[in-house]
């Protein structure tokens, strides 16, 4: 029998309130029994809302100091009691762990990969360098320091190429960090919005795109030799386009990429959650890696298995000392971001790629939604009020940055930790800073 009585606290430094895969690990483990703790920007955020929340921690950690996050979290480790497991749902995150996180083990259980490795794969041309070092099929790339070195890599290579921010975790609100840039006035653009940033722009070689071609692998990696579960699917539509993350995918077996990626992992003596993007091209049939994810990938909840273990559930067992059991998805299995894949099926639309028709066979039977569950609507609903929101709001805040007027920054304080609605029984707000303050733990429902 599982033992579920180990508290989980999921980590999130990126402030996206429509950061889908958070609540994807929130009901994972809160249908667990588990109780689940999430670090959110605000209280109505979707996430915020789900009834697997056993407690919000209301913090924005991003923008503090080392040591004053290392504070936050051992005053909520404190208000929470126990030892928990810590999963961290970004790439500051696992940064942030695998660097400064030795002085937490007494009080939180998370994976152990080498220090510098997850700051390494997350950058994009750190992975391209370390790509070249294995022999680690990948596209080329080029970190340029002048627009001229952009243009000459451009010209060599043909338009599109890829733009990415080098270290995406340090992108501004707002920024893309992924950019299909078509001519040289776009490379200007790109190159112009990147300066005085907290992070370079990177060029990539842009590989054909073919359907079927591009794939994604989600892993666990544990105190085991086996990688467990691993498993690969096909990214049939992104946003953006070719481009993005994924709105639709299927999982579809590949023994062959497995092996490679498992190889590489098992090289590399990465430990914990893993999400890596590649698109086979077709000129020279290879699986070229295009980004390394040392953490939670967003559509994780696609390779859940038929008792329902995931990576985030294998994490949950490993960590805890019990083994990982439970089978692997089977072929089929499809997963859709309601938020996303309406607009990303226009674009391929327009671009001759997807008919209307294709698209409602696609999502008329899928299996797995990002946001929609009969057990858990709330989420749902504020996720669509959100994006009705943006819709309405987006001419207001283009004419505010016209203007130059902007929101005032979120408050980054110490975390404030709030009942969920699987705790509510006696719990109360408290602030990590002031005197603790009783938490009395309620059941999940």
């Amino acid at each position: 029998m599982t033992d579920v009585s180990t508290p989980a606290v999921l980590l999130k430094f990126d402030p996206n309130v429509m950061h889908h895969g958070g609540l994807g690990a929130i009901r994972s483990l809160g249908r667990m029994g588990v109780p689940v703790y999430a670090v959110q920007e605000a209280a109505w955020a979707p996430a915020a809302q789900s009834r697997y929340l056993h407690g919000q921690v209301l913090w924005q950690p991003s923008e503090q100091p080392a040591e004053k996050v290392l504070a936050g979290l051992k005053r909520l480790s404190e208000r929470i009691g126990s030892v928990a497991v810590l999963i961290p749902t970004d790439d500051a995150g696992a940064i942030f762990l695998a660097e400064h996180g030795d002085e937490l083990r007494s009080r939180f259980l998370f994976a152990a990969p080498p220090a510098g490795l997850p700051r390494q794969l997350a950058g994009k041309y750190s992975l391209h360098e370390m790509c070249a070092r294995l022999g680690v099929p990948s596209p080329q790339a080029c970190l340029p320091d002048s627009l001229a070195v952009a243009a000459d890599f451009a010209g060599t290579h043909g338009y599109p190429v890829i733009g990415k921010l080098a270290t995406p975790w340090r992108a501004a609100p707002g920024q893309l960090s992924t950019a299909i840039i078509g001519d040289r006035a776009g490379l200007e653009s790109a190159w112009r919005a990147s300066q005085g940033g907290g992070t370079r722009l990177m060029l990539q070689e842009f590989i054909p795109a073919s359907p079927g071609s591009d794939w994604f692998f989600h892993g666990y990696c544990g105190t085991s030799v086996a990688c467990k579960p691993a498993c690969t699917g096909v990214k049939d539509r992104s946003y953006p386009a070719h481009a993005g993350l994924t709105s639709f995918g299927r999982c579809v077996p590949n023994a062959g990429l497995r092996e490679q990626v498992t190889g590489l992992l098992d090289r590399l003596g990465y430990r914990g959650i893993v999400d890596l993007d590649l698109r086979r091209d077709d000129r020279d049939g290879q699986y070229k890696l295009l980004d390394f994810n040392p953490r939670l990938g967003a559509q994780f909840r696609l390779f859940t298995g038929p008792g329902g273990l995931d990576v985030v559930r294998a994490a949950y067992l490993d960590l805890t000392g019990q083994p990982v059991t439970g089978a692997e998805p089977g072929e089929g299995r499809s997963f859709m971001v309601e938020s996303y894949d309406p607009m990303s099926a226009m674009s391929y639309w327009r671009r001759g790629e997807l008919g209307l028709r294709s698209w409602l066979a696609s999502v008329r039977d899928v299996d797995e939604t990002a946001w929609f569950a009969r057990d858990d609507l709330r989420p749902f609903g504020l996720m669509c009020l959100r994006m009705g929101w943006r819709v309405i709001s987006r001419p207001l805040i283009r004419n505010r940055a016209r203007t130059g007027s902007g929101a005032a920054a979120p408050s980054t304080g110490a975390p404030r930790l709030r009942r969920g609605r699987a705790g509510r029984a006696g719990a109360r707000t408290t602030t990590a800073g002031q005197p603790a303050t009783q938490l009395s733990e309620g059941g999940s429902t």
